[in-house]
């Protein structure tokens, strides 16, 4: 689906949004050794600066290069559903290590054991971070996406 430059941005943003939100969850959830309902409200105060950090990672960095990678394994006429699970996979695969240690650093006071730390940080994200974007926030994201287009386009019709 091709997106106008002003599409690309409200895309990233939703998607960025819904990615830090279920990997702070996620997070918040593993130092505090279990899910509880509470997590959901703590995850809200650390989006107010991972989210934008997120988005310009994702949208002036991450975006060209996984979109490079991505079709050294696809090409442009295969099947639409592979380019974009390629696609997600090579977000997934630069922006995880990005994100880790961005929250190594400021959230888990590393000192010297910055590496370690943000190495660790890295493992224990990435299988979440790869299934919650395949499965969920990958889906519900272009659902959306597509959902409001479609409205859009029809509203147009309509005039």
């Amino acid at each position: 689906m091709k997106r106008t430059k002003f599409q690309n941005i409200i895309f990233t943003l939703v998607m960025a949004t819904v990615m830090v939100y279920g990997m702070i969850c996620y997070n918040i959830a593993l130092a505090m050794g279990g899910m509880n309902n509470g997590i959901f409200l703590l995850a809200l105060h650390e989006m107010v600066v991972m989210v934008p950090i997120a988005f310009v990672l994702e949208y002036f960095m991450v975006e060209k290069a996984a979109l490079a990678l991505a079709f050294r394994i696809v090409r442009p006429d295969d099947r639409p559903l592979a380019i974009q699970l390629t696609i997600s996979a090579m977000i997934v695969w630069l922006m995880c290590p990005l994100m880790s240690l961005v929250a190594a650093i400021l959230f888990k006071q590393p000192g010297n054991q910055l590496l370690s730390i943000w190495l660790q940080t890295t493992i224990l994200n990435f299988p979440m971070a790869f299934f919650w974007q395949m499965f969920f926030a990958g889906p519900l994201v272009r659902t959306l996406f597509t959902f409001v287009s479609q409205q859009k386009l029809s509203s147009q019709q309509l005039d």
